[in-house]
């Protein structure tokens, strides 16, 4: 478990089941929640409907999610946590490319991971769920900025990390980009996934260059 580990206790309002029946359980709503959400979209998500799709009581889904709010916090926790391992695992494969390559690697990484999930699109991109998944956000922002920070040490450059955290940053100026494009078109397009890469080695040479 990486670093994103720490976003279960900013999301701490689903209630993990111990024994085996009741995670299978818990996994199937949450498949099932995640089915309704990209039929439905998030405004009309509701557990009555999600208990009519699973022919079970709401009270057994509220049993492990007390709120709507709590199964799509959870559904969102876990995407941020599976991208952030998707671009970490770059920092493996980063030996001998030119540091843009791998900036653009890190957006091609994100952007496809959004484009094949269509839930992460709306949960991140879309409409934040709720405070707390607003919360996991910015910490998976901080997380990926670490990794961005790890792979331009590996350059010999130090990205200043308090006004303003440009390691932070540089992850935000990205993550605007896919945004706007999925407000446009639904997906990721091949410009905007350009424009996101662009954006991030525009504001990184900047910062390079004040540095030397």
């Amino acid at each position: 478990m990486t670093e994103i580990a720490a976003i279960t206790s900013a999301i701490s309002a689903a209630r993990s089941p111990q024994q085996a029946r009741g995670r299978q359980r818990f996994e199937r709503i949450l498949e099932a929640a995640e089915e309704q959400l990209i039929q439905r979209g998030l405004s009309d998500f509701s557990i009555p409907e999600l208990a009519s799709s699973l022919n079970c009581t709401r009270t057994s889904i509220y049993h492990f999610f007390p709120t709507p709010y709590a199964i799509l916090n959870e559904l969102t926790r876990r995407h941020l946590i599976t991208l952030e391992e998707e671009v970490e695992k770059l920092s493996y494969t980063i030996e001998g490319k030119p540091w843009q390559q791998v900036i653009g690697e890190v957006a091609d990484i994100v952007a496809d991971y959004y484009n094949q999930h269509q839930a992460a699109r709306i949960l991140i991109l879309g409409s934040v769920a709720s405070h707390e998944s607003h919360q996991a956000l910015h910490l998976t922002i901080s997380h990926i900025g670490h990794h961005v920070d790890t792979l331009m040490r590996a350059i010999g450059v130090i990205l200043p990390s308090d006004n303003p955290d440009a390691k932070a940053l540089v992850v935000e100026l990205g993550t605007a980009c896919l945004r706007l494009s999925y407000f446009l078109h639904g997906e990721i397009t091949p410009a905007y996934r350009r424009e996101c890469a662009v954006a991030m080695i525009a504001y990184l040479e900047r910062i390079i260059q004040q540095s030397e």
